[in-house]
């Protein structure tokens, strides 16, 4: 190339985007989106979807302003194709996302799971299942939407905003096989049961029967009706609410009988001095709810250990610090008393 050639030269900053584009094609995004989609636009919906994920992976741009951020950007190289960047208005990305809806977001979510899942050769074999809510500020205008935005019980601490809910399903690490948006006052203990109805048919689009796989969730999942759904057929693992009497009489036995199996330091990052790694060991056990008895597994850490002695001894040192001043107060009370009766020193 001579000299005179590099003033041709047009030079972009892709920076780490694209990797992303390189999943994308693994799990092939934009064909499967063009596929779904049924459109007439010039603009395909699949080069919309991968723009957008580029967009919020680099720090999330307004949807109109999409356009400013693959100006900059060689399209040709991240979107796979050469598209021009004037097609990218706010007005052709609404259609666009008109069309996503109203062909199923879930749906062609799932199907962008299963191409993920069998991309990766990914092993669906634990689910694990969770919601988080998402705060809003402002005045907004909700019409025929899927869920409320109204109070509930905030994950982020944030009691006094309005709210909506995510649910999401995943496995390995963290590869999503479904998510919705719920209403912001929805309790996990029924979400928990509305997706045991669901969950086998998520499952067996990945080629797993009902007793292939284990549902993960947190103590939510335990209520009566829950267990009842998942019967006998589905396993679970989960964490037993300390409401339960169980729960305490179990850790009793622990304690009790001394009869732990150690399992050693199971973090994969090296421990540091000021932070060690720690060290587990369990209990082996099982536990009556309401008539049927479940397996159950009390894990001892070596840091939660460390934490309660830190919290214990904090708390000693206070209730000291109490009594100090109670019995000063009481012996100056008793000064005081003395003081006033006839005939004191």
């Amino acid at each position: 190339m001579k000299v005179k050639d590099f003033n041709n030269l047009t030079i972009t900053d892709v920076q780490f985007l694209p990797i992303v584009k390189e999943y994308a094609r693994r799990i092939n995004l934009v064909d499967t989106i063009n596929h779904m989609v049924d459109t007439e636009m010039d603009l395909q919906p699949g080069p919309v979807v991968l723009g957008m994920v580029l967009d919020t992976l680099s720090g999330r741009s307004p949807l109109y302003r999409l356009m400013d951020f693959l100006e900059e950007k060689d399209i040709e190289l991240l979107l796979g194709k050469a598209v021009s960047v004037d097609q990218f208005t706010d007005h052709n990305i609404g259609r666009a996302l008109d069309k996503i809806f109203k062909t199923g977001t879930q749906k062609i979510f799932g199907q962008l799971s299963q191409n993920a899942v069998n991309g990766f050769q990914i092993k669906p074999t634990g689910a694990h299942y969770d919601t988080t809510s998402v705060s809003v500020y402002g005045d907004y205008d909700m019409t025929d939407e899927p869920f409320e935005i109204t109070y509930g019980h905030s994950k982020d601490k944030r009691p006094d905003l309005k709210q909506f809910l995510i649910e999401m399903l995943c496995v390995d690490r963290n590869i999503p096989l479904f998510g919705a948006t719920r209403d912001g006052n929805a309790s996990d203990k029924t979400l928990n049961n509305e997706l045991l109805s669901t969950i086998s048919k998520h499952m067996a689009n990945h080629g797993l029967e009902e007793s292939a796989f284990v549902y993960v969730a947190d103590s939510a999942f335990v209520t009566k009706d829950n267990l009842e759904k998942a019967g006998t057929k589905t396993k679970f693992i989960s964490r037993l609410p300390a409401t339960y009497n169980e729960c305490s009489r179990a850790i009793r036995d622990a304690a009790r009988t001394d009869q732990w199996i150690d399992i050693g330091v199971i973090a994969e990052t090296e421990d540091t001095k000021k932070r060690p790694a720690a060290h587990y060991k369990a209990f082996d056990t099982t536990v009556t709810l309401y008539e049927t008895t479940y397996r159950a597994i009390v894990i001892h850490s070596s840091a939660h250990d460390k934490r309660r002695h830190k919290r214990i001894d904090r708390l000693l040192k206070k209730n000291k610090e109490e009594l100090k001043q109670l019995v000063k107060k009481n012996n100056n009370r008793t000064l005081l008393l003395r003081s006033r009766c006839p005939g004191s020193g």
